[in-house]
């Protein structure tokens, strides 16, 4: 079996220089022209390595990508899940420039995720150099709207996953370098409160305070949070009023919540739609629900990751699991019963934080990873 770490290595230089121009392509998820300017280089890189490219278009986010690479036995394929956009807007590579630092890559994007798409193209560029198709064709997708739920993806995810042995999910490893093989399910609920509107000093007695009727709906909320189920509540976001001398007659709140289990899902929901109003007259609007499943460590979860952690370990690498409260496109197809490897990508962390930044070292290791498994993995 060739070991693919030798020939990653040697292709690092070109690696750090194709995540370094996907990164200068600043591409934040609500900003379509600058996803699709993103999809539009991707698709070309693809192309120029010999893959079937597909663009999918979006009218309300970027651009999708859908790729096939050639494989072996066609009666099921590999899936790779990257996604394009970044939590960064345009602009802020002005004061926050990609910089090398002590076997590091700092900027935006880096981490989270377009160091995954730069570990693909790699892994398939060496395989093609060495003439080793993978054991099953290869279907790649690229997203536009992950870090905003994949709303216009999910389905997309879903059906490719369905015909798949494996998805291998390039979003970055853990600090540590450890794969994910737990996450939380992710969702959110819009509380609106509807009241009525009155000068706070002439009429005062006539309005109906919409911020107060949501003020006695937080504790209520906070405290369906239970640490021995790993379900969090977190009313993270409120929204109200229009001026100090007006009763608010309407008022907002944003409420993320993660489950560990499934089985929570029932409580969290019932709960939330039964909230009713405490004010006399005023009324609540509630809308949302869980975008995403947890991804559950359960039996094929424990399968899919020892012969991960052997296929490294027969190149030298010592592979490791570990959990997380976020959530990926990973938690879809593992929702579905399908083989899941996510946190493939790059070592490194920052995350959606100023001191984003990749370990160089791991952009080859990873690569060679993935090589390893397209050409070695056994269903």
């Amino acid at each position: 079996m060739p070991n693919h770490r030798q020939r990653c290595a040697q292709a690092l230089p070109e690696t750090l220089s194709l995540l370094k121009q996907l990164a200068t392509i600043e591409s934040p998820s609500p900003d379509k022209a600058a996803v699709d300017a993103c999809a539009a280089f991707v698709s070309e890189q693809l192309s120029a390595l010999g893959a079937d490219v597909t663009i999918v278009p979006q009218t309300t986010a970027g651009n999708q990508i859908q790729a096939t690479w050639p494989g072996v036995d066609q009666s099921t394929q590999f899936l790779t899940l990257c996604h394009l956009d970044t939590v960064w807007p345009v602009g802020t590579l002005a004061g926050m420039p990609l910089h090398e630092e002590n076997g590091k890559l700092f900027g935006p994007g880096v981490y989270d995720m377009k160091a995954g798409t730069a570990i693909l193209l790699t892994a398939l560029q060496v395989l093609r150099e060495a003439g080793l198709p993978p054991k099953h064709p290869v279907r790649m997708l690229f997203t536009g709207d992950e870090e905003v739920g994949s709303l216009t993806s999910r389905n997309l995810i879903e059906a490719e996953a369905r015909h798949s042995l494996l998805t291998i999910v390039l979003e970055p490893a853990l600090a540590g370098g450890q794969i994910k093989t737990f996450r939380k399910g992710v969702g959110e609920f819009t509380v609106v409160a509807h009241g009525r509107a009155a000068h706070a000093g002439g009429d005062h007695q006539k309005g109906i305070n919409a911020i107060e009727e949501l003020a006695y709906h937080i504790p209520a909320l906070q405290k369906l949070t239970d640490y021995t189920t790993g379900t969090t509540i977190n009313v993270g976001l409120i929204k109200g009023g229009s001026a100090s001398n007006v009763v608010p007659e309407r008022a907002e709140m944003e409420v993320d919540f993660r489950i560990s289990q499934m089985a929570e899902i029932d409580r969290v929901v019932t709960a939330v739609q039964g909230l009713r109003p405490v004010l006399n007259e005023a009324r609540l609007e509630i809308s949302g629900g869980l975008n995403r499943p947890p991804m559950e460590h359960n039996a094929t979860m424990v399968k899919t990751f020892e012969q991960a952690r052997q296929l490294a370990a027969s190149i030298g690498l010592t592979l490791e699991e570990g959990s997380t409260g976020g959530g990926s496109d990973g938690n879809f197809t593992a929702g579905l019963g399908i083989p899941t490897l996510d946190g493939m990508g790059a070592v490194g962390d920052g995350a959606h934080a100023a001191h984003e930044h990749v370990i160089l070292a791991s952009l080859a290791e990873r690569a060679a990873l993935l090589a390893t498994i397209l050409t070695q993995w056994e269903a």
